[in-house]
């Protein structure tokens, strides 16, 4: 994840293209959440994910300390998730 130093050197373009890598990697935690039973960690990471690719754009455009707020928060979640998940699962088939 960029430091807040770095993310102001970085263009529009390359702004939006981190908030949509960011809003996936909350979408593939909420999908591995639910599918563990994590419903509520699920919700909240789902919700965050479409809230930053939705706003991508404005996001990336806008005050950069609001930018820089909202990926300091996804931050967290991604990195509570990778704490309480430290073997992420590699299939979701169910046999």
């Amino acid at each position: 994840m960029h430091h807040s130093s770095d993310i102001a050197q970085l263009s529009v373009e390359e702004r939006e293209q981190l908030f949509i890598a960011v809003g996936r990697l909350l979408d593939g935690a909420a999908l591995e959440s639910m599918v563990e039973g994590n419903r509520k960690f699920g919700v909240l990471s789902k919700t965050m994910a479409e809230a930053i690719l939705l706003n991508a754009d404005e996001l990336a455009r806008d005050d950069i300390r609001h930018a820089e707020n909202v990926l300091r928060q996804a931050n967290e979640f991604i990195k509570h998730f990778g704490a309480s998940h430290p073997y992420r699962m590699l299939s979701y088939s169910v046999h």
